[in-house]
């Protein structure tokens, strides 16, 4: 039972993790960055790849 809750809130926070890496990487002032020298913000890829890993875990906790 006590896996099944932990794997339902790693879920959850990995999509809101993903979700959050995503709006950071699709600011306007990120764009502006990227397009001037090409570099991607260390938040948005720390939220998405973050929030990945924490849902593949939830998904391994619920089976």
């Amino acid at each position: 039972m006590n896996n099944k809750i932990i794997g339902i809130v790693l879920i959850i926070v990995g999509v809101a993790l993903t979700l959050w890496g995503f709006n950071i990487y699709d600011s306007a002032s990120s764009q502006v960055t990227r397009a001037v020298s090409g570099d991607t913000p260390i938040e948005a890829w720390a939220g998405m790849v973050g929030g990945i890993i924490a849902v593949l875990v939830g998904i391994r906790k619920l089976k």
